[in-house]
């Protein structure tokens, strides 16, 4: 699929039919991810793939999100903070949250690219998901992805983006006007030197 297709095709997709999604290709878009940039090079994301219904379920009720049940798959996306941190000091927190969601993103593309649907979710209680799933307490839990095939007979709205011009400032906060290249003479004398 062409990257841009790809782009604007990525939706949150909340509703799912019961048909399992080959677990290669779960693990094929997590192998994605491992082209990303890291901090210092190092990978500090860790996947853990779940397939149990009856987990499922229990994932769904731990983010009070019932649709998450009718998922046939959950990828949860952790992250180790510990050598980022050596390595870094207080920084190295926030270089893992970037690379988190580097990969999540990555992670998402490559879901549609291989013609799946997901939804990036980020609340849910870490503690009780933790010891659900029995994530050791200095692992951070960066996302929780139900992944499947849509359900299309389900109607879904996709909400309309920002437009971009609301999004963009030039070389400062709220300037919303990009110096022209060329600056127009304000008078003729200005061009006689």
């Amino acid at each position: 699929m062409e990257f841009d297709s790809v782009i604007e095709k990525r939706k949150s997709v909340r509703t799912f039919t019961q048909k399992k999604p080959n677990w290669k290709k779960l693990i094929e878009a997590i192998d994605t991810t491992t082209q990303n940039p890291f901090a210092g090079n190092h990978n500090n994301l860790k996947y853990l793939i779940i397939e149990n219904k009856k987990t499922i379920k229990e994932v769904s009720k731990i983010a009070e999100q019932p649709w998450i049940s009718l998922s046939p798959s959950l990828i949860i996306v952790c992250s180790d903070d510990s050598h980022l941190e050596d390595k870094y000091g207080e920084r190295g927190r926030v270089y893992s949250r970037q690379q988190a969601g580097a990969a999540i993103q990555t992670l998402l593309l490559k879901i549609v690219d291989l013609g799946l649907s997901a939804c990036w979710v980020g609340a849910y209680s870490d503690e009780i998901l933790k010891q659900k799933l029995k994530i050791p307490q200095h692992i951070q839990i960066e996302a929780v992805i139900p992944i499947g095939h849509e359900n299309t007979k389900e109607k879904q709205h996709k909400e309309k983006k920002i437009e971009l011009e609301n999004t963009l400032f030039w070389e400062g906060w709220q300037q919303d006007k990009r110096t022209p290249l060329f600056k127009e003479p304000k008078d003729d004398k200005s061009l006689v030197q």
